[in-house]
């Protein structure tokens, strides 16, 4: 089964609907939109991840986006909505328009539909991400009209929002700085450079100073500080402040006072009337420098999701009345024939028609050597072409290719939430207003108890409690890591269908492998035959090979190839049976035919004694030894080996490297496994095992409080990857297994387990990093502005270096998890 058909398979199961959020920034804003889709009755679940900017939401019965996006909006944010266009055809009259607008507007996850009779065009707007337009199409197509695609220069690129926002922050923070510098050198140049002060009696006066101040604070407060009041005062009136809303609070306060202080002194007790313009502006200059930093590197964050688009072919060279023509890679369809020269992407999946090349598949297994492609070899979109030249036959395109969906499980993968997670969300739902209490606490003792001039202590270190809080970077410290950490790993050809594989990876003690195709190269060869006295080998073989041939099992096949390479033909089966774990049995020419392993022999009450000896010294060899009886007669033993992968060995030394103990679960008998594993240096075996029963096995091993990993194939082996902690499925090329398995290795090579492993144990790591970073600074710096230590040395924290400091913990936190892009397990 190929790795598209698996895809297929798993449609079945619930997919989250994707919603795009803008306005977020803070874990305190994660909380909020979560709480609010999750308190929706249609909502069974929903999880909002700050560092994509996206909600994933599974809905009960019902995909119904309006809800969710006016809940989220109804939060403070702004959920992002795609707008899909394309042409109707076979409208004549206003109840053309109404049917297929009703017909759209009962899409799942439709907005709202507009269908306009001149232009023969529906316009539809959709909760972006939630609806495909295969969708849209066939609901128009149901209603009886026919459906065209357009495309302009537009649908070739979409506007990057995040590039946006950069832009946008970029000319912010030079408006503010601008107006900032001057303002700060007003106020503190007179502290620190002589004659400043007199500069300024002497030339605009004290007063003119102030309103000069006053002016352009009020400028940088209200004009490109203005975003944190757009979400931060709604959201005060919502009591439920964020980071905005903080901010909002700490520099109104600061602005307010200062204004009260130049325009009615009066009003304040003696000797308090002070300015603190400076810490206004420099405050909301110093986070949005924040927030721009913040926002390069959350782009660098998804590199390699954006290298992964990159990989896309643009455009295609399809056969079109008999000659070959380029055309975008939009209009391919299935069934198209392709022609591929060298230096070329593949630009779709399919199969190999005509012609043979080597095809560099890197971008899908991680291996740098390229593969053969002949007649009827499958080809993945994204992979480059060599040296040759081959016409193939699109068999997926659009979001049904595998690299599309790769993309798409990356996404869903950096999507995800750890179970580490847990404890930043119980800490960041009180957080924000913890920290008004605390300023406010703070105000209160400095007011009450604090020297004089009380009222100016009292404000300055109520502020610098305001500013100096960061759920930013609580917020940022697991998603982030996650996003890189599996890009990495997409890199090296190892994709994690769940994000949440990460953390269950790290903690795993036994790595549990299945044998046939895992350890070895699952094609097993036919290595000795003897048989009785009365029997000739050939005419056995024969005999042995016509009942192989109708099994798919991959001894049989090795079987059948044998007789084939020595000129032996098969002959007609009848009364066929082929019995899992045991073997296969038919009648070939009028004889009875019995082909399988000792338990096939003995629940047949067969003696099998004359070759116990033979079959202990196969074993010895790492050898499968089977017996082949006739006509209820024992008449040979055979032995198939399945030779061991050349990468084998080292995986399995890396495993070891790790720490982890290494088990083999295998269908053969326990001489044959003990052999290799001896060979291997396996530490637990479980040999015998039939087919069902290896989620028995792993349940063995489990034995202790054991974590297990299990590594299989992931089509044969579906149930033991469920059962196990975590399971691993062992592509080769394009057939990679993602029904069961929690992380996919895309080449066949064991060494991607080891790896996996480190990338895991490197990615909580680094979470666990940022976390003690993001707590340790809040738990820390909160008191140290709240003044604890000017008791015991005299020291209080400007509102200004809060600002700073706070700016940059997110900052931290994002090289922090940036530095994952590098590692090289």
């Amino acid at each position: 089964m190929t790795a598209l058909s698996q895809f297929e398979k798993s449609k079945a199961r619930p997919i989250p609907t994707e919603f795009e959020i803008e306005g977020m920034s803070c874990a305190s804003c994660v909380v909020r939109v979560e709480k609010a889709i999750k308190a929706l009755p249609g909502v069974d679940s929903a999880s909002v991840n700050l560092a994509t900017e996206r909600a994933s939401v599974i809905f009960k019965d019902v995909v119904d986006p309006g809800p969710v996006l006016r809940a989220i909006e109804d939060a403070g944010y702004q959920a992002k909505v795609d707008t899909q266009e394309f042409g109707v055809g076979g409208m004549t009259c206003a109840s053309c328009v109404a049917r297929v607008e009703k017909a759209l507007k009962a899409v799942p996850g439709v907005i709202d539909a507009s269908v306009n009779l001149a232009t023969e065009r529906a316009t539809i707007r959709v909760a972006a991400g939630a609806v495909e337009t295969p969708a849209l199409e066939a609901a128009v197509r149901n209603a009886g009209y026919d459906v065209r695609r357009l495309h302009t220069a537009q649908t070739c690129e979409t506007k990057d929002h995040r590039t946006a926002e950069i832009s946008k922050l970029k000319v912010l923070l030079a408006v503010s700085a601008t107006l900032t510098l001057p303002l700060f050198l007003l106020e503190m140049g007179s502290h620190f450079i002589p004659g400043v002060h007199e500069l300024i009696m002497d030339t605009i006066g004290m007063e003119n100073n102030l309103y000069l101040q006053f002016v352009l604070a009020t400028i940088v407060l209200f004009g490109p500080g203005v975003r944190f009041f757009r979400k931060g005062v709604p959201n005060l009136l919502r009591w439920t402040p964020d980071m905005n809303s903080l901010v909002v609070l700490g520099t109104t306060a600061a602005w307010l006072y200062s204004a009260v202080a130049t325009f009615a002194p009066g009003v304040l007790p003696s000797g308090t009337a002070n300015v603190y313009y400076e810490a206004a502006a420099v405050i909301v200059t110093l986070i949005l420098l924040g927030r721009f930093l913040e926002a390069r590197a959350k782009g660098q964050t998804s590199q390699a999701i954006k290298r992964l688009i990159g990989l896309q072919a643009k455009t295609a060279f399809v056969s079109r009345s008999d000659e070959f023509v380029e055309t975008q890679i939009e209009d391919v369809i299935v069934g198209d024939l392709l022609r591929i020269q060298p230096g070329e992407k593949v630009p779709v999946d399919g199969i190999v028609v005509t012609g043979s090349s080597f095809v560099d598949e890197s971008m899908i297994t991680g291996e740098p050597i390229p593969v053969e492609k002949a007649a009827e070899s499958e080809v993945v979109g994204g992979t480059i072409n060599t040296n040759g030249t081959f016409i193939f036959k699109a068999t997926k395109v659009g979001s049904d290719t595998l690299l599309a969906q790769i993309i798409k499980m990356v996404e869903a993968a950096q999507g995800s939430k750890l179970p580490i997670q847990a404890l930043v969300d119980k800490v960041t739902g009180w957080f924000v207003p913890a920290v008004i209490l605390a300023a406010a606490i703070t105000f209160t003792a400095w007011y009450l108890l604090g020297p004089s001039p009380a009222l100016s202590f009292a404000l300055v270190n109520a502020v610098a409690v305001l500013i100096i809080a960061c759920p930013c970077a609580m917020g940022l410290a697991t998603p982030t890591s996650i996003m890189v950490g599996t890009g990495r790993a997409a890199e090296l050809g190892i994709l994690f269908r769940k994000g949440e594989a990460l953390q269950s990876l790290r903690e795993a003690d036994v790595v549990a492998l299945d044998k046939t195709g895992t350890l070895t190269k699952g094609r097993p060869e036919l290595t000795d035959i003897e048989v009785r006295d009365g029997y000739a080998a050939i005419e056995v073989l024969q005999l042995i090979a016509s009942v192989e041939t109708l099994s798919e099992h991959p001894i049989a096949k090795a079987l059948a190839a044998a007789a084939w390479e020595r000129g032996i033909r098969a002959l007609p089966v009848t009364e066929f049976q082929a019995n899992p774990g045991f073997g296969i049995e038919g009648s070939v020419n009028g004889r009875k035919v019995l082909v399988g392993a000792d338990r096939a022999l003995e629940k047949a009450g067969i003696d099998i004694g004359q070759f116990r000896d033979k079959a202990a010294a196969l074993g010895d060899q790492g050898k499968s030894p089977l017996y082949a009886a006739i006509d209820g007669n024992l008449a040979a033993i055979i032995a198939v080996s399945d030779p061991v992968k050349e990468t084998t060995p080292a995986a399995v030394a890396a495993l070891h490297a790790l720490g982890l103990k290494v088990a083999m679960i295998t269908g053969d008998n326990k001489r044959t496994a003990d052999a290799i594993a001896r060979q291997l240096g396996i530490d637990e075996v479980v040999a015998e095992v039939l087919p069902d029963g290896k989620v028995e096995a792993v349940k063995r091993l489990r034995a202790g409080g054991r974590k297990v990993a299990f590594i299989g194939d992931g089509i044969n082996d579906a149930p033991a990857l469920t059962e196990a902690d975590v399971g691993l499925a062992v592509g080769t090329g394009t057939d990679i297994a993602i029904e069961s398995a929690d992380v996919v290795l895309m080449s066949g090579d064991l060494n991607g387990v080891p790896k996996a492993i480190a990338l895991s144990k490197a990615t909580i790591r680094n979470i666990k990093q940022n976390l003690f970073w993001a707590f340790a600074y809040n738990v820390s710096l909160i008191p140290v502005a709240a003044g604890v230590l000017y008791p015991v040395n005299g020291t209080l924290m400007s509102p200004i270096f809060a600002a700073a400091a706070m700016a940059m913990s997110s900052v931290f936190v994002l090289g922090n998890a940036l530095r994952l892009r590098s590692v090289s397990p």
